[in-house]
């Protein structure tokens, strides 16, 4: 039994290094790859159909510069990576899980804690190192330290409790069951359930300081929905005032015009739409929503109806003071009659 296992353990890592070979050049011929692999060609052979039979398209072709080529699947394989390969896609990852690539951050953090789990102790002190010598810019979003979002990644896939200094009038020290981290078109935010205070909250990352993971394990809770929970949190929940209007146009319409963290906008029927949003002003809430330039009702609060009617009496007031615009089809009248005739004297 120890015999067949030491065979199979061969084979596995046989095939795996015929896999890496497959992934360096276009095309391998067949001797080339039985003398790179220390076998027969028949033996090439039969590891071409287990990579086969694991999904990787392995295309063979004959004559004058045939050989084996690994094609393009279905799906996405597993990769081979030499070490190099694995601190450029690590570096990579961490620079656009800080934010440097506009709505890859979500995508990247997801990669990167698959790559992280299997990357050796002794590549990680050149990926921190490296990641360190990468800047970007733009975005108009404050930069996130990509270890903290390792760290916080770490804990939300691992389900152990993390700790780390926030500001809520003061430093406060929270301790939390991590679930997910939510990337929005601004900021990085952790949906946590927060041990002290007893319920969900959401965390921004980039203020985040003292970021700790512990080896306690905790049992997971039923959540809300993470993406949802933390969009409406950042669009109305964390402002003094919140607003509802119903908007006489089609939800995909209004989520063209509104950033996703400045308002909440549900479909209500093809050409109407409800969107929630946040301010310290209602008034300011208001010419937002009046800038869309669709009709639209007032839902909530009450106050709001009668803001809308001060500031309706405000602009009226306002476009008093200026003269009516001439009637362009009087105007024309005008510029057609003849010198010294009255207008009405043509007829």
């Amino acid at each position: 039994m120890g015999v067949a296992r030491g065979d199979e353990r061969g084979t596995t890592e046989r095939v795996l290094t015929l896999l890496g070979l497959l992934q360096q050049r276009q095309v391998w011929t067949g001797p080339e790859l039985a003398d790179r692999l220390g076998v027969t060609p028949r033996t090439v052979r039969r590891d071409v159909g287990r990579l086969r039979t694991l999904g990787y398209p392995v295309h063979a072709s004959q004559g004058v510069g045939g050989g084996y080529q690994l094609g393009p699947g279905q799906e996405l394989p597993p990769l081979l990576l030499d070490d190099e390969e694995a601190i450029a896609t690590a570096v990579s990852l961490l620079a656009g899980a800080g934010g440097g690539v506009a709505g890859a951050g979500d995508a990247a953090l997801r990669a990167l804690t698959k790559l992280d789990r299997v990357l050796p102790r002794r590549l990680r002190h050149e990926v921190r190192a490296l990641s360190g010598s990468v800047e970007s810019f733009g975005g108009g979003h404050p930069p996130v330290d990509p270890e903290v979002l390792m760290t916080l990644a770490r804990a939300c896939r691992d389900g152990v409790e993390a700790g780390f200094d926030y500001p809520s009038g003061s430093e406060v020290r929270r301790r939390v069951e991590p679930y997910r981290l939510v990337a929005s078109d601004r900021r990085w935010y952790l949906l946590a359930y927060d041990l002290d205070r007893d319920d969900w909250r959401s965390f921004r990352v980039d203020r985040m300081t003292e970021v700790s993971a512990r080896t306690w394990r905790f049992r997971p809770r039923a959540a809300p929905d993470a993406a949802t929970y933390v969009q409406e949190g950042v669009a109305s929940r964390a402002y003094p005032h919140r607003a509802r209007f119903l908007v006489h146009a089609s939800a995909d319409t209004v989520r063209a015009q509104i950033p996703a963290s400045a308002a909440v906008v549900r479909r209500r029927g093809s050409e109407l739409c409800e969107v929630l949003s946040g301010a310290g002003s209602l008034d300011f809430v208001l010419m937002h929503v009046l800038l869309l330039g669709h009709d639209f009702t007032v839902l909530d609060p009450p106050e709001l109806g009668r803001r809308c009617r001060a500031l309706a009496e405000r602009l009226l007031s306002a476009g008093g003071a200026i003269p009516p615009a001439p009637d362009p089809e009087e105007s024309l009248s005008r510029d057609q009659a003849r010198p010294g005739q009255p207008a009405t004297e043509r007829a």
